[in-house]
């Protein structure tokens, strides 16, 4: 049995095997003996105290009066039935502080752990576990950023007072909770509390999600795949425009001709092997997948229409976050009112800022754009590392020293040594700095202050003119029926060297400027009266056909695109795959699977058999062509699973398969060199007269269906894709008990509805939004996101919206100055 076959078994006995446990259980486990990160609760089970008063405090609550010190005058704030929350302040700094203490309320032990891992303080919480993240995140540096940022902030600003508002918001509730007792379990286990929040703890969260946006492992994953692919294959395989690792154009000649490649010093390969092992590591401490290293939203879309493509003229949104997916969600929605400000939607849970949403005017959403802003240096040292040559000079390596408290162990201390080029994230075989655009710091939270009281695309436009950094396209819409696009961020220039592959740090590679991540200006009602953005994955493309095939299109429209299924690798393969099977010679059950195939409809849902056949057949033929090579020359997968592996989920030999399979079925690739697995090759007498590619794609199919047949019998029609794929959102604390799933679920790589992870997806969408006015006088906001609003799994709001997120239902999103009773605190200072 071939490892892959081992790996596949494995998953389905996981999938198949795990029940729904109720929340009852999932506490009892918690608090009775320990999971996760987290040891037994032992003195903590004391009536009243600890983990049952934080089951207390996940009771839906009731209508009060809160005392709230930080408030200049009282706040309203209303709860719906889900706990979808609005405010309504009579200044911009009581609804701050309103927003910061109802997030504590709700999700404090999510915005303590996104600090900690920013701030390089998990380790005092998780203990040894959390050493390796500490240890990475002080040294990209997140906390020397915020901290930078905060010291430079006019204090009478306006996201200033907000960032101090929203501090004390917390505060205030922290305040409560040191008199009442009532802490979320996290902190009683551990026992470890927080401590106050600061302007410089939300400005770090803007860090660390500004990291999994943009911080990427690109130049190492190609440096890794360089040394031993080769540089010909390499560029050939993972040429510019195809997703994934890009060569440009120029040198990718260069490299086909067998010309001169970038010739690296001994031992850089032992430097990046160390740097990916170590955020290996953190991601494995964090219990969630490399990608949240390396930029991880690349699938996420949005969209806008207008005029005849839709159906009352007006102008429409949609946006579709594709993030890690966990319990409790990334998000927090909320609705804000005071004088001159009514905003309504997404927040993160420690900024005092509506990322994705609308005002009365205006609605927008975001998705990544392409762009290289991470750069890694090799310097050259001497000393063991004390110096290093910069501009025709030695220099002494500036030395930042940090102390890492560890729950239950020593103190560790942790030495960061920066250069001109940025801080050095390993001294193995070489010294690497990194030079990250994250680190230069962004205005974020101004821009999105100013967004929110944007009135039209002018406004829209100026408020973002700023940003810096991640690298992002906003998409608008307004009530007049217009739409628009703005890209934001600013990515490094070089004089020479290429930013995907590691450079010379002694500065003739230096970052002269930083330009524009924008190929243009902004785009504002255009002639096709369609707006899409996303990264550069097959997911947008099908976006994009849907968009230029529809007219008249409602929020229904907008509803069924962000929840299909349809995958267009299939359409273009499967095809080529029947033709391949015409004349072989097939078991009755390949024949029968065959059959089936050919009616499939092309939709990855998880009631699909077909859905099964192909995905396993493609996972297969990827594995058919590409292992060959990659055994033959060592690819050290196991250093980045996300950026080295054979799979859908590589972009770059997904689109090279495709490409190949359609219109060069000669190609080189399919015919690797010795020594190639012949025993067991189906079909091996039979292919003389076919293509390589259709060889290949008869032993994927062989493999497929005896596979299949193997573990859910020899009936095609009971090969239901939810058998074989799950989807997972784990719980922020490590434990199992408390996340959501495995549960059956559709969608792959490529679909607009994103599962990505293998066959157990955790990275898919974390929010589907739909906004916008589509007819004169006509308004819709309404949103989807999987989990809830409180991250107590006691509490009815911990995943009570998860149900409707996988049946594609969405609810109404607060409008601003509206109100979400039947839940009512009054706030007073």
């Amino acid at each position: 049995m071939s490892a892959d076959e081992r790996r596949i078994r494995q998953l389905i006995s996981v999938g198949n095997g795990v029940a729904a446990l109720a929340v009852s259980a999932c506490l009892l486990a918690v608090l009775g003996v320990g999971v996760g990160r987290f040891p037994a609760l032992g003195r903590e089970l004391v009536p009243g105290h600890g983990a049952w008063a934080s089951a207390a405090a996940a009771r839906v609550p009731d209508a009060q009066t809160l005392t709230v010190a930080g408030l200049t005058d009282p706040v309203q704030v209303s709860f719906s039935a889900q706990g979808l929350a609005s405010i309504a302040a009579q200044t911009d700094d009581d609804a701050y502080t309103a927003l910061g203490y109802v997030q504590a309320e709700f999700r404090l032990a999510q915005m303590d752990l996104e600090r900690r891992v920013a701030e390089g303080r998990l380790a005092q919480l998780v203990g040894r576990a959390g050493v390796a993240s500490d240890e990475f995140e002080l040294r990209l540096g997140l906390l020397r950023t915020a901290s930078r940022e905060w010291a430079a902030m006019p204090a009478s600003s306006p996201p200033a007072q907000a960032l101090l508002a929203y501090a004390r918001g917390v505060n205030d509730y922290l305040a409560r909770a040191r008199t009442t007792a009532q802490w979320p379990v996290s902190f009683t286990l551990a026992g470890v509390y927080p401590v106050d929040w600061t302007p410089v703890d939300s400005l770090a969260v803007q860090g660390e999600l500004t990291q999994e946006l943009g911080f990427s492992a690109t130049p190492l994953d190609y440096l890794m795949l360089e040394q031993s692919l080769g540089p010909q294959r390499t560029a050939a395989w993972f040429r510019a425009g195809s997703g994934g690792t890009q060569l440009a154009a120029a040198q990718l000649a260069a490299a086909r001709q067998g010309g001169p490649m970038t010739a690296y010093p001994a031992g850089i390969g032992s430097a990046a092997a160390a740097i990916l092992a170590e955020s290996r590591a953190e991601s494995g401490a964090l219990g969630t997948a490399p990608a949240s290293q390396i930029g991880s939203a690349t699938a996420s879309t949005a969209w806008a229409a207008n005029g005849p493509k839709v159906a009352g003229g007006g102008a429409l949104l949609a946006g579709d976050p594709d993030l890690p997916q966990t319990m409790p969600s990334t998000w927090y929605q909320v609705a804000l009112t005071a004088p001159g400000l009514a905003v309504s939607g997404l927040t993160v849970p420690g900024l005092p800022a509506v990322l994705i949403g609308h005002n009365a005017s205006i609605a927008w959403s975001l998705a990544p754009a392409a762009g290289e802003d991470t750069l890694y240096y090799d310097e050259q040292t001497r000393q063991h590392g004390r110096a290093y040559f910069w501009r025709g000079q030695w220099r002494q390596t500036r030395v930042l020293r940090y102390s890492i408290p560890v729950r239950d162990g020593p103190t560790r201390q942790l030495a960061v040594r920066v250069t001109a080029q940025g801080p050095v994230l390993t001294t193995a075989g070489r010294m690497m700095s990194v030079y990250w655009t994250g680190a230069l710091g962004s205005p974020d939270v101004a821009a999105l202050l100013s967004v929110a009281r944007a009135s039209n695309f002018s406004d829209f436009a100026s408020a973002l003119a700023g940003w810096r950094s991640p690298d992002l396209t906003f998409v608008y819409a307004d009530d007049h029926g217009n739409i628009g696009g703005v890209t934001v961020g600013q990515d490094p220039h070089l004089t020479s060297g290429q930013p995907w592959q590691p450079l010379p740090g002694t500065g003739p590679d230096d970052v002269s400027s930083l330009a524009p991540a924008a190929s243009g200006p902004p785009v504002y009602d255009p002639a096709s009266h369609v707006i899409a953005a996303g990264g550069a994955d097959d997911s947008s493309d099908v976006v994009t056909s849907y968009l230029s095939e529809h007219s008249a299109m409602s929020p229904v429209s907008f509803a069924a695109l962000q929840t299909n299924s349809a995958d267009p690798v299939a359409a273009a393969v499967l095809p080529e795959l029947l033709g391949a099977l015409r004349g072989a010679k097939l078991t009755s059950v390949q024949r029968a699977a065959e059959r089936t195939l050919a009616t499939w409809n092309g939709q990855m849902t998880a009631a699909s058999p077909q859905a099964s056949i192909w995905w396993l057949f493609w996972t297969s033929y990827l594995t058919e062509v590409f292992q060959p090579w990659w055994s033959a020359d060592a690819v050290p997968v196991s250093l980045d699973p996300y950026g080295l592996a054979i799979g859908a989920d590589q972009p770059s030999l997904s689109a090279d398969l495709v490409a190949w399979t359609v219109g060069d079925q000669r190609n080189p690739a399919f015919s690797p060199p010795p020594p190639r697995r012949a025993a067991g090759r189906p079909f091996a007498r039979q292919t003389r007269s076919i293509t390589p590619a259709a060889a290949d794609m008869r032993a994927a199919f062989s493999l497929t269906v005896n596979q299949l047949s193997e573990w859910m019998g020899a009936n095609p029609a009971e090969w239901q894709f939810g058998k074989l794929h799950t989807a997972q959102f784990p719980s922020l604390t490590g434990a199992s008990v408390l996340g959501y799933g495995p549960a059956p679920a559709g969608g792959d790589d490529s679909t607009a509805d994103a599962a990505v992870g293998w066959l157990n997806s955790q990275l898919g969408s974390s929010a589907r939004v739909i906004a916008g006015w589509p007819a004169a006088g006509q308004a819709i906001a309404e949103v989807s996101y999987p989990g809830g609003q409180s991250e107590n799994p006691a509490s009815s709001w911990y995943d009570d919206q998860t149900s409707s997120w996988s049946a594609g239902d969405y609810l109404a999103m607060p409008w601003a100055g509206g109100t979400s009773a039947p839940i009512i605190w009054e706030l007073q200072p």
